[in-house]
């Protein structure tokens, strides 16, 4: 009798992974439509979205797109030229250039990211719609 009991009491408290994956799915979506709401807020790079394909880079403090590769040639004569880096209170060594190359090379990847995150905020919302409506109808159902 007392297996019976707990038996049925299971099912009760084990989700059901129908449910449970959709449960995650939604939670999923609304996260990423939270990014893209924050992205679509904080990124002033966004009017250049057609340029950040992962090969150029949004720089706020001139409000302007710089390409990856012109800007490491920028570096490296930063570095040939023996110019004064502020940052590390010496001058520039190919060593720093190449390490301030690939922070901006990451944030070229992030830059594309949130473009595309933005971009795809629409079909995101469409999606939790329908994975809502679904979820809904499921309810209804049990």
């Amino acid at each position: 009798m007392n297996r019976l009991v707990y038996s049925a009491l299971a099912l009760f408290l084990i989700p059901w992974p129908p449910l449970h994956a959709q449960n995650a799915a939604i939670d999923e979506l609304k996260s990423k439509i939270f990014d893209a709401r924050v992205a679509q807020q904080m990124f002033a790079g966004l009017k250049y979205c057609d340029e950040l394909n992962g090969k150029s880079f949004y720089y706020q403090l001139r409000n302007r797109i710089l390409n990856l590769e012109e800007y490491f040639h920028a570096l490296e004569n930063l570095a040939k030229a023996q110019v004064y880096n502020p940052e590390k209170r010496r001058q520039w060594s190919l060593q720093d250039a190449k390490k301030r190359w690939e922070e901006v090379k990451r944030q070229a990847q992030a830059d594309k990211e949130k473009c595309e995150l933005v971009q795809s905020l629409p079909e995101l919302e469409k999606r939790l719609e329908e994975l809502q409506k679904t979820t809904a109808a499921s309810d209804k159902k049990e």
